[in-house]
């Protein structure tokens, strides 16, 4: 087992090196072969390493002093904020490192299509890397925040820079999201932080602390806090975080920046957004909303006078209406891109349904004791978990796809498309296997997630899940849509003398994810026990 490389922990070596490599990436010659070859070369070592720290994870779950976390490592850094440089993983996190590593490769691979400022590129889609790793392994939620504005800078240049025609309103729209919602995070944030110095003595931005100190901070400083009732100033702190999470997964309605953004961006930023960045809502929901706030996901709301509900069944409703909105407006394009972008909120959708009985079932416990629906809430979030790695493989797939046909043809258009199976007979066979791994084909990996968040969703939102089946069945009709406009139908006599199959270069950056997606299909057991420990844990089942 590897716990260290050149004397650096390997979590932190995790978060420094994909830098240290966009610095390399830098100094190279402006030369396009040693550029590409060298990016994918660092990557290649890179994703070497997050594979190492996801098999010693796996070969030790459950450190020996009864940890939460493994590998863990916590040194002094900001003491008078009281912020340290705290990193550990558990099963949750572990997988997506994992996931990271395996994405970015294939990404640098794609990108060997760009022609302009190669050196540039390679080097913010792996300064992209840091800022994703450093958000999946810090337990220090000042470091966490620093991560999770540091992957917005590197996103932005690489839509502005190498984007399609209306790359400047798509990159400045996503940033103006991003850091609309990462606002309201950052007070909050600091808000949580100073708050538990009325228990601790001091400020703390230690995660592990603040999520066994903040919620029960009533019962040690009493009603108030600064003069200002603690109700609401949790429930003003939950708001912040609800947004800025909500806004990366995204969460209807929060969503419309997304289609903007994968449709200008590169295919290898379309990729890496999809794939990893949306992970980073959802990683905060389970990190941080759902821990921090138990009690505000469960106390009652007065809606109009006569709807009682609570703040984690309307997360549910917003995610049912992801995954059905996010189904007809996929079904309604004529973009391939944005098409695909879509599908991301239906499938994403399922992730927050997961979640959303995760928060009713950890609030339960923790305000009342009831545990009647944990087991439904350990299958659910087990799902949604698995769903945020499935997710990853066969979106970055579809992505990688669209962006193929896009290069060779240079429109998005569907409606220009038709009979392509005739020139890209393998480009077709991958296609469709990729769409039916999307789609949720049993036997392929997007089945096993779904079905593990239905079935733990059904029981304790009946209603909202019945009404997400009929996103499902769209989820199958603007697949089979975009199958028939792409593969199927006369062939289009403008594209005769164009080459459209596949290149060697995308099969190899596909094949991985294809063997991902069949096996995670069949035996999802490599990944699913590593995913449930810490779930079971975390639900204290």
């Amino acid at each position: 087992m590897i716990d260290n490389i050149f004397g650096i922990d390997i979590l932190s070596f995790l978060v420094a090196s994909p830098a240290l490599a966009a610095l390399i990436m830098l100094l190279l010659p402006k030369q396009k072969v040693i550029a590409r070859w060298a990016a994918l070369l660092l990557a290649l070592i890179l994703a070497y390493f997050a594979l190492v720290a996801f098999l010693n994870y796996q070969s030790n779950p459950t450190p020996a002093d009864g940890m939460t976390y493994a590998m863990e490592v916590q040194v002094p850094w900001f003491e008078l904020l009281g912020a340290s440089w705290h990193v550990g993983v558990d099963g949750i996190s572990a997988v997506l490192v994992l996931l990271t590593g395996i994405l970015t490769p294939l990404a640098v691979l794609v990108s060997w299509e760009i022609e302009d400022r190669v050196n540039m590129h390679m080097a913010l889609i792996l300064f992209f890397q840091t800022g994703l790793m450093g958000v999946f392994v810090s337990l220090d939620l000042m470091t966490f925040f620093l991560f999770w504005e540091l992957s917005l800078v590197p996103m932005y240049f690489l839509i502005n820079q190498w984007g399609g025609p209306n790359r400047q309103y798509a990159s400045v729209k996503f940033i103006i999201y991003s850091l609309g919602g990462s606002l309201g995070f950052l007070l909050a944030a600091q808000l949580i932080g100073w708050s538990v110095s009325a228990v601790l003595g001091h400020p703390s931005f230690d995660m592990v602390t603040l999520t066994e100190v903040w919620p029960k901070l009533a019962d040690t400083v009493g009603a108030t806090l600064l003069g200002v009732p603690l109700e609401t100033v949790k429930g003003l702190a939950f708001i912040a975080f609800f947004l800025a999470f909500a806004i990366k997964v995204p969460i209807w309605p929060f969503h419309t920046w997304l289609p903007d953004a994968h449709g200008e961006a590169p295919t290898a930023g379309s990729m890496l957004l999809a794939g990893v960045m949306l992970k980073l809502g959802a990683y905060g929901f389970l990190r941080l909303v759902i821990p921090l706030f138990p009690d505000v996901g469960v106390a009652p709301i007065d809606l109009l006078g006569f709807i009682q509900t609570n703040a984690a069944q309307l997360f549910a409703v917003l995610a049912m209406l992801g995954v059905v909105m996010g189904a007809f407006a996929a079904f309604g394009q004529t973009d391939i891109k944005r098409l695909v972008a879509y599908s991301s909120v239906n499938h994403m959708g399922f992730v927050v349904m997961g979640l959303a009985v995760t928060a009713l079932a950890y609030g339960q416990s923790k305000v009342t004791g009831s545990t009647d629906i944990m087991q439904d809430a350990i299958l659910a979030t087990n799902g949604a978990v698995l769903q945020m790695f499935n997710h990853g493989l066969s979106s970055a797939a579809m992505f990688l796809l669209a962006g193929g046909i896009y290069h060779k043809t240079h429109t998005r258009d569907m409606t220009q498309y038709g009979g392509f199976w005739v020139k890209a007979p393998i480009y077709g066979g991958i296609f469709i296997f990729t769409s039916m791994a999307s789609l949720g084909l049993p036997g392929l990996n997007g089945f096993v997630s779904e079905f593990l968040v239905v079935r733990g969703t059904w029981p304790v939102y009946t209603g909202l899940t019945l009404i997400a089946m009929v996103g499902l069945l769209f989820t199958g009709a603007y697949i089979l849509k975009g199958i028939r406009a792409v593969l199927h139908g006369p062939f289009n006599m403008h594209w005769r003398d164009y080459h459209l199959e596949i290149e060697i270069r995308e099969v190899i950056a596909i094949a991985p994810l294809m063997a991902l997606m069949l096996v995670t299909g069949i035996v999802p057991n490599w990944i699913l026990p590593i995913i449930n420990d810490s779930v079971t844990r975390i639900l204290g089942g």
